[in-house]
């Protein structure tokens, strides 16, 4: 009959690696998941605020820029309506200029002038001062001729041609003036 070996326990647990039994590692990473849980959803809220706060600042700025374009959109197309019409002022005022005997012919010019100019105050468009006596200024006015007035300051205005117009900041038409000295 063969013999059986027979090892004594503290020689198998010697000769045995030490690695943890199934229950030691299950308890051991249950304590790490208990740990590691309260990082991991920590970083992830940083991660997804930080996420909403871009996302919400650049619906913020779309949100602006699109409100811009509109505004935009809006002046450039008055500013086209209003530059198409303008011809139409300037004969107007040339024909209220004018002499002439029929009074009612006179009347009608200046209604159809009153007309216009209350409908381009409705589409907010402003008359650029530029009457004689202001100061140039060449945003605004546009100097076709000089002249030498020494009654007149430097840069003054000693006549204006043409009305300008400008709706806001936009101007649509330069005033066309004389300026003096």
């Amino acid at each position: 009959m063969s013999k059986k070996k027979q090892s004594d326990p503290a020689e198998a647990e010697q000769k045995a690696p030490e690695t943890p039994s199934e229950e030691e590692t299950a308890k051991a990473g249950a304590q790490e998941e208990q740990a590691a849980p309260a990082d991991d959803w920590k970083a992830k809220y940083e991660e997804l605020n930080d996420r909403y706060l871009r996302m919400a600042a650049e619906y913020d700025n779309f949100r602006k820029r699109s409100q811009r374009e509109r505004e935009q959109a809006y002046t450039d197309a008055v500013s086209r309506a209003v530059t198409a019409l303008l011809p139409t002022y300037d004969n107007l005022e040339r024909a209220l200029k004018a002499e002439t005997a029929d009074a009612e012919y006179k009347k009608g010019v200046e209604l159809t002038m009153t007309q216009l100019t209350d409908s381009l105050k409705g589409l907010n468009v402003t008359v650029i001062e530029a009457s004689a006596g202001t100061t140039f200024d060449p945003n605004f006015h546009n100097a076709v001729m000089h002249v030498e007035d020494e009654a007149l300051g430097e840069s003054v205005i000693a006549e204006v041609f043409q009305q300008g117009f400008q709706i806001g900041d936009k101007v649509i038409r330069h005033a066309m003036v004389k300026v003096a000295n």
